[in-house]
């Protein structure tokens, strides 16, 4: 399930004021969200929740909810 917190993150990334985001959401559906601002989204997650990922697991995500899921895991750590 998407936290606030998370959810919060992305969009003060993305500059949107509000876009429904759900855990079967694709990166791609969310706008701003595109190649160029993956990265940026993905940083801006790490510094919001103090983790780090490695690439592998990113690319492992395939929709914003499995994003959502490392980073509790990593959270539960």
């Amino acid at each position: 399930m998407i936290t606030e917190k998370f959810k919060s993150a992305i969009l003060k990334e993305l500059k949107l004021d509000e876009f429904e985001i759900k855990d079967e959401t694709l990166a791609n559906s969310i706008p701003g969200w595109d190649s160029l601002n993956h990265i940026n989204v993905i940083l801006a997650i790490e510094k919001e929740f103090s983790v780090k990922f490695k690439s592998i697991e990113v690319l492992k995500c395939k929709n914003v909810g499995d994003l959502q899921k490392l980073v509790d895991l990593k959270l539960n750590k």
